[in-house]
């Protein structure tokens, strides 16, 4: 699944083709919708929201996708629309058209009642309003599950949203903490999310996820991704093991579990 920069990004293009133009094409390939109609309507936003998309139309009207595991959007001169059975959706104007591959989720919503959709979601790292209150908010809502792993609850978007497995173990790994410390006995949780949120912002403009300062391949992260191989710290083989339904990566001698003092 795609991490929140990803998303980010792909709306910003999506923004670029669309936003301020009328739609001369609207193509729902999936059951529910075949019938749907957006031509003439004009597209006055795209925004991400965590993981969703959110494509705003004239006449209160919201198109929701989400690209789950292999889902992608990819931005084409306006042109015969693509045979290919991928697709889920296209949406175009008379310069561009936007198709959707794979999309894990395709719906039209009304405006208006968009939170249906995304209203569970935590405090976006992305939000182009986060700050102390959202960075608390996110904190306060990691801190009602303190019996729960560290690594599991990152990934949890109802606690904080834009966390993919690179960031997750990218992470932990930075701020020393094991993946399946329990929530409680991280140090200093907020920490975990002002870093996640710098690592985000960092990314969000270009292709890929570079964590460690060092763009090229097998150089961008210090975990994910290189389990067998030397910690690039300590020289300790990298771990990985299965964590809820994802893959975990961690160094044992720089993420070691550490209890509350109090325990």
């Amino acid at each position: 699944m795609p991490e929140g920069d990803v998303v980010w990004l792909t709306a910003r293009r999506l923004r670029e083709a669309l936003k301020g133009r009328v739609l001369t094409r609207s193509d729902f390939r999936v059951p529910r919708y075949a019938t749907a109609d957006l031509r003439g309507r004009t597209v006055l936003d795209v925004v991400s929201r965590g993981k969703h998309l959110l494509v705003r139309i004239e006449g209160g009207l919201t198109v929701h996708t989400h690209l789950k595991m292999e889902g992608r959007w990819q931005v084409r001169r306006a042109g015969p629309p693509p045979r290919d059975h991928r697709v889920r959706l296209v949406l175009a104007n008379a310069e561009w058209q936007a198709v959707g591959y794979s999309l894990g989720v395709v719906e039209l919503l009304r405006t208006d009642e968009e939170g249906s959709a995304v209203g569970h979601l935590g405090p976006d790292l992305l939000d182009p309003a986060w700050g102390p209150e959202m960075a608390a908010a996110s904190v306060a809502r990691l801190a009602e599950e303190p019996e729960r792993a560290i690594g599991e609850a990152l990934l949890d978007q109802t606690r904080v949203a834009g966390i993919g497995n690179v960031y997750k173990a990218e992470v932990l790994f930075l701020r020393g903490v094991n993946p399946w410390t329990a929530v409680g006995n991280v140090p200093d949780t907020s920490g975990l999310v002002r870093l996640a949120h710098r690592l985000l912002e960092a990314n969000k403009e270009r292709h890929g996820h570079i964590t460690t300062g060092e763009p090229g391949r097998g150089r961008e992260h210090w975990v994910y991704g290189r389990a067998g191989r030397p910690c690039r710290r300590c020289g300790t083989r990298i771990e990985r093991a299965e964590q809820g339904e994802r893959a975990t990566f961690w160094c044992p001698r720089c993420q070691p579990v550490v209890a509350r003092p109090d325990a």
